[in-house]
């Protein structure tokens, strides 16, 4: 957790880094979840510490001005589907699976998993998978619209950096304007955001290139600024 805050850290900070895939290393899994040895014998108020922490490093890659994508290979469980939904995307392969287990542990998610579910997928279908902790495969992560495309396991990759590869060719600044507004539609300040976002962009030189690319009937080149 600490590596993947210091990982963002440097994905903002660094101009030369214009989009993010997370993935697992191997066919096997995304993330099997969080190290469960390391919550016995915590009080109400070290759980609440380690959640936090959670939220504020998943807040970051929510939050993130660049897009970032979750490729999920195989098994995204309890924290590992917490963090896929923290991506602004996700793409899964045919052995994917997702699910939160924690109530088989007397918990809850705690990395902002009730919250980004019911987002994501709907109270209802939510709700199920919460109190069940049933796991779900792929076809059904696409069925709920938890994933965008369900790929075999050799095109993940190639199928992530395909569409971050066009999303780049976009103007950087309405990009991340974008996130901004559509991670506020669930905040009582979504609208007023894209107001915002809007009239921000006509201070752009993106925006004056774009719209004289598209009247010159020329392709854009965007600069970021």
């Amino acid at each position: 957790m600490s590596d993947l805050n210091n990982v963002f850290d440097e994905v903002q900070s660094t101009a030369d880094i214009k989009a993010v895939i997370i993935t697992g290393s191997g066919q096997k899994g995304f993330v099997a979840g969080a190290d469960i040895s390391e919550f016995v014998g915590l009080s109400d108020e070290e759980g609440k510490a380690l959640a936090k922490s959670g939220q504020d490093i998943f807040f970051k890659i929510e939050n993130c001005s660049k897009p970032v994508v979750a490729a999920v290979n195989g098994f995204a469980l309890g924290g590992g589907c917490e963090l896929a939904m923290a991506c602004h995307f996700r793409i899964a392969s045919e052995n994917a699976k997702f699910g939160q287990p924690e109530v088989n542990l007397g918990l809850i998610p705690g990395y902002g998993g009730t919250q980004r579910l019911v987002q994501l997928i709907g109270k209802g279908r939510a709700m199920e998978l919460l109190m069940a902790a049933s796991m779900i495969d792929a076809q059904t992560a696409l069925q709920f619209g938890l994933v965008n495309y369900v790929v075999p396991q050799d095109e993940l990759l190639n199928k992530a950096k395909s569409i971050l590869e066009l999303i780049i060719t976009k103007a950087p600044l309405a990009v991340a304007s974008c996130i901004k507004a559509a991670n506020a539609a669930y905040r009582e300040n979504g609208y007023q955001t894209e107001l915002d976002g809007f009239g921000e962009c006509f201070e752009t030189e993106d925006m004056k290139e774009g719209t004289s690319a598209f009247l010159e009937k020329r392709k854009a080149g965007f600069q970021g600024r």
